[in-house]
């Protein structure tokens, strides 16, 4: 790989193992490392037990988390993006209008830009953290992304010669962990090449941003939009904006209508309805439910939401399903 799509920066090693025999304390332990609060632990009928363990540096992180008994809580999506496995137990990832359960060896990604409900018990997972600066410097090489944030598919299932690729990344990682430890040049090359497994087995969505925001006295306002494409499905406020671009909310509102003649709110709904239309588009019509789609991403009364679809596109959603 080029120097040149590396990113700048000097990572922290990182190790450290958490146990313990309480489930309080793996509510602390656990709930902290997902930036989760309101979990709950219990113990099963053979008691209750946890230990996680965490290895390689703050860009990439190889780790196994082990529990007897169950655990239940919300999860924030923090700095990293999270490849979990199961290799026993159950496990359910619950986003509110839609859960799937993790399947044995089948790695899955965590949702990257919304809230959800990890649901385990008697679980054996690994697990690997890519730090998203990491990644993102890495994928600005391989996909020419200029302004555009990445989006990621939390129920991408990885083809099986992803898989493989992954396979042999993972063993990449272990040898370099083993032989040479991080900081050294075995481990540097594992864990670019284990990023380029990442973004071949969840390939990544990017949205194309305006040309006018390239403008250098446009810059706040792209890191106010920037933050709308990559959190659309959250709960996003004028004054988090103003916020994030440093700028005052009277002023984040002159410069929507200023650039796109729209409210920030407007344009947000905007971008919600391009990723309804995205979904709709790719899905299996006997199976997609539109409803559910909407709701994903913040549409609750759905006549209003068809009526400002079909504003948008032309036509209604159920049409776009069926095509």
């Amino acid at each position: 790989m080029s120097e040149a799509l590396l990113p700048d920066r000097s990572p922290e090693a990182v190790r450290f193992e958490l146990a313990g025999t309480e489930p309080s304390a793996a509510v602390r332990d656990l709930g902290g490392l997902y930036h989760g609060d309101r979990w709950i632990a219990r113990a099963g009928s053979t008691g209750f037990s946890y230990r996680y363990t965490a290895v390689g540096d703050s860009d990439v992180t190889v780790r196994r988390s082990q529990l007897r008994g169950s655990i239940r809580g919300p999860v924030t999506p923090g700095d990293d993006y999270v490849v979990g496995w199961l290799t026993a137990g159950q496990t359910q990832l619950d986003v509110g209008v839609e859960a799937f359960e993790m399947r044995p060896d089948v790695p899955v990604l965590f949702p990257t830009d919304r809230d959800f409900v990890f649901s385990a018990s008697d679980y054996d997972h690994r697990i690997v953290h890519f730090d998203r600066d990491f990644v993102h410097g890495i994928a600005a090489g391989q996909f020419d992304l200029g302004d555009r944030p990445l989006r990621f598919d939390h129920l991408a299932e990885p083809a099986p010669e992803g898989l493989q690729s992954w396979h042999v990344a993972l063993a990449g990682l272990t040898r370099a962990l083993r032989g040479a430890g991080p900081g050294s040049e075995p481990w540097r090359t594992a864990k670019q090449a284990a990023v380029l497994v990442f973004l071949e087995m969840f390939p990544p969505r990017t949205d194309d941003l305006p040309a006018v925001l390239r403008l250098a006295k446009n810059a706040r306002l792209r890191a106010a939009v920037e933050h709308i494409h990559a959190h659309a499905a959250e709960d996003i406020t004028v004054r988090e904006l103003s916020a994030i671009a440093g700028l005052s909310v009277r002023s984040v509102q002159e410069s929507f209508r200023r650039v796109f003649d729209v409210s920030p709110l407007t344009y947000l709904r905007q971008v919600r309805l391009d990723r309804v239309r995205e979904e709709l588009l790719a899905q299996d019509p006997q199976v997609g439910a539109v409803g559910d789609v909407a709701r994903r991403w913040g549409f609750t009364h759905l006549g209003r939401f068809s009526a400002s679809y079909a504003e948008r596109f032309g036509e209604y959603p159920k049409q776009t399903l069926r095509r």
